[in-house]
């Protein structure tokens, strides 16, 4: 392996996390500041949690089409 496809594979690698982190930071941005959990009415907290499952709906479905990507 020469040092150019070395340099590649590591540029590579670190852009993917760099690129990763980029979308889950934009996301939680997205989501709003936190208030404390005790402060939360019983409607919000339902909301907060529907919010964090379809969050993590998403990131599965990037992880997902990422993936179908490589092929």
């Amino acid at each position: 392996m020469n040092a150019n496809r070395m340099l590649q594979m590591i540029f590579r690698m670190v852009t993917r996390r760099l690129i990763g982190r980029g979308v889950n930071a934009g996301i939680n941005k997205a989501l709003g500041p936190d208030k404390p959990q005790s402060e939360l009415t019983p409607e919000e907290r339902r909301q907060r949690r529907k919010t964090r499952q379809q969050t993590k709906q998403a990131k599965q479905a990037m992880r997902i089409t990422r993936r179908m990507g490589k092929f």
